[in-house]
């Protein structure tokens, strides 16, 4: 069974939420007609429940229409309340409604909501690993503090979707917070234990924002890089049943507590009350609740249908909902302090396209993407994209050939010797990211297009760095038209590629694409190299930069 790309919801705080109103009766079939159309925009990791779309229609009469998007382009959308020219959405239909209910102007846009099926964050382990450390036995109630503790020990080395940009991510970094911390909701800013986040962090191995792409990196390094996977229960069992680890998961659930998806489904359109109580009826109905457990092993509302489902769906007894702060700073500092503190650092080559194709409105798009990244934006999606404390990075522009890379460094913040507060920009910082702006400025176009030649120079430019420098998080990332006109061939740079030492395979090449030439030779390169292409035409640069940032 083949689940869609998880790009869950960013989940800060407690809120809280507003049950349906009384459901109404169930509808008998009925046309759609235009006032029997709900538009439902949707995060992404909810696109494999696209087929109930028609069962919903034939059951109620309500044609329900889904827009998929980034949690955070669709968190900011329903704030906003600007769809960009898109279909305004009456329903949102996210992991939770936690981040978008934590400001009065959330509560504002949700009308109603209704929890339509659960899915708890889980530590998938490898079976063998997990019986050695004895975690398999019944009496075995492991904690988040024994997950990071073995993580400092070298016993688990995980996959996780980035805590800057997902919600297991999240959820699994303020889980240890909280169990660290011992206080519960009371946790604050200044009682965070660092020591605790920095043990959790030395397991950290594959580093992404879409599950799909974390599971297909697990897949290849397990038992090599990874032996353990932190996400949904529901992806960890479906993984389990591909056929495609070298080792089933054993599933833990931390014994203080875990953080559970409960997906709610959000009316914001209050003229469209009546449709959205149908559909809603017919989601929490007997037979949608049993199809989205069998289809997509998430867990009924109800008990006496989850037992109807036991055989596809482990016995988990009771379980503890961990509990969170409501202080917002909290949740803030802990992100600006794993972005710019915690983290392994980010070190990349950025190969730009300087041929003479890339004049005019593309070298303007290369420019701006660039100014973007190097920017002072501080919304929610510009924190998580623009360039961060400790960072090194290299421009490596070509035409003909590489040039050799210039260098640039983000000067480190101060650190507290306790809590996490958000980091402000230091004069050094600026004047460096001013640096960086004014060497995209100075780019000049000419010439023809060396691009396999050039990625390939990026990553032996990585390979070299890394050896001196061990602890960064090494990347390249290509930005071009996607024409080569010089040197080597796609086929040439696979040869070449494979004659680079075995170190290279833990270097992803991103691909951002200006232009309609050599779309499919890109997608073909990062299937050889790890990473993936961002097409900046069809995408705005804040989605580009977000998800190439969650990546590193």
């Amino acid at each position: 069974m083949r689940r869609a790309a998880f790009v869950l919801a960013l989940s800060l705080l407690a809120a809280c939420g507003k049950k349906a109103e009384e459901s109404a009766p169930s509808a008998a079939p009925a046309p759609a007609s235009a006032s029997a159309t709900l538009q439902v925009l949707a995060t992404s990791d909810l696109k494999d429940l696209e087929p109930l779309a028609a069962q919903i229609k034939s059951a109620t009469g309500v044609d329900v229409q889904f827009r998929f998007g980034g949690t955070m382009e669709s968190t900011q959308e329903v704030l906003s309340g600007d769809s960009a020219g898109k279909p305004k959405p009456d329903v949102a239909w996210f992991a939770n409604a936690k981040y978008l209910l934590s400001d009065a102007a959330g509560q504002g846009k949700v009308r109603l909501q209704e929890k339509i099926m659960l899915s708890p964050i889980a530590v998938g382990v490898s079976q063998s690993d997990a019986a050695r450390h004895g975690w398999t036995q019944p009496d075995a109630k492991l904690t988040w503090a024994d997950i990071a503790r073995a993580a400092k020990e070298g016993k688990l080395q995980y996959a996780l979707a980035n805590p800057a940009t997902s919600n297991q991510g999240f959820m699994a970094l303020l889980g240890v917070v909280a169990a660290a911390g011992g206080k519960g909701e009371a946790l604050s800013a200044a009682d965070v234990d660092r020591g605790a986040i920095a043990d959790f962090l030395k397991g950290y191995r594959i580093v992404g924002d879409n599950s799909t792409y974390l599971a297909e990196q697990f897949i290849k390094q397990q038992g090599t890089r990874a032996n353990a996977f932190i996400n949904y229960e529901s992806w960890l069992l479906t993984l389990n049943a591909s056929g495609k680890l070298r080792e089933p998961l054993h599933l833990i659930y931390p014994f203080e507590g875990v953080a559970t998806a409960d997906y709610p489904f959000m009316l914001l359109n209050e003229a469209k009350r009546a449709d959205y109580l149908k559909v809603v009826d017919y989601l929490k109905g007997d037979a949608a609740q049993l199809w989205l457990a069998r289809q997509t092993l998430r867990r009924p509302m109800r008990a006496e249908l989850a037992a109807q489902v036991a055989d596809i769906l482990p016995a988990r007894g009771f379980q503890v909902e961990l509990p969170f702060s409501p202080d917002r700073q909290l949740a803030d500092g802990l992100i600006d302090a794993y972005l710019n503190e915690f983290r392994k650092p980010i070190a990349s080559t950025f190969v730009l396209d300087t041929s003479g194709s890339m004049q005019g409105q593309r070298r303007e798009q290369l420019v701006e993407a660039i100014h973007y990244l190097a920017g002072a934006d501080h919304s929610l999606t510009g924190r998580v994209a623009k360039l961060t404390n400790r960072e090194r990075l290299w421009f490596m522009p070509f035409s003909d050939r590489p040039r050799e890379p210039v260098p640039f460094q983000i000067p480190a913040g101060s650190k507290l010797a306790k809590g996490v507060l958000p980091q402000v920009d230091t004069d050094a910082k600026l004047a460096e990211l001013k640096r960086v702006r004014d060497a995209a400025d100075a780019l000049h176009m000419a010439g023809g297009t060396a691009l396999y030649d050039s990625v390939l120079a990026g990553l032996q430019h990585m390979l070299e760095e890394r050896k001196r420098n061990p602890d960064y998080q090494y990347s390249v990332v290509a930005f071009t038209d996607g024409k080569n006109t010089v040197g080597r061939k796609l086929e040439d740079f696979r040869r070449a590629y494979e004659q680079l030492p075995e170190d290279v395979r833990g270097i992803p090449v991103f691909m951002v694409l200006f232009g309609e030439a050599g779309e499919a030779d890109l997608k073909e390169l990062v299937s050889i190299t790890g990473g993936r292409v961002f097409d900046a035409r069809k995408t705005p640069l804040y989605a580009v930069f977000k998800d190439i940032r969650a990546y590193q």
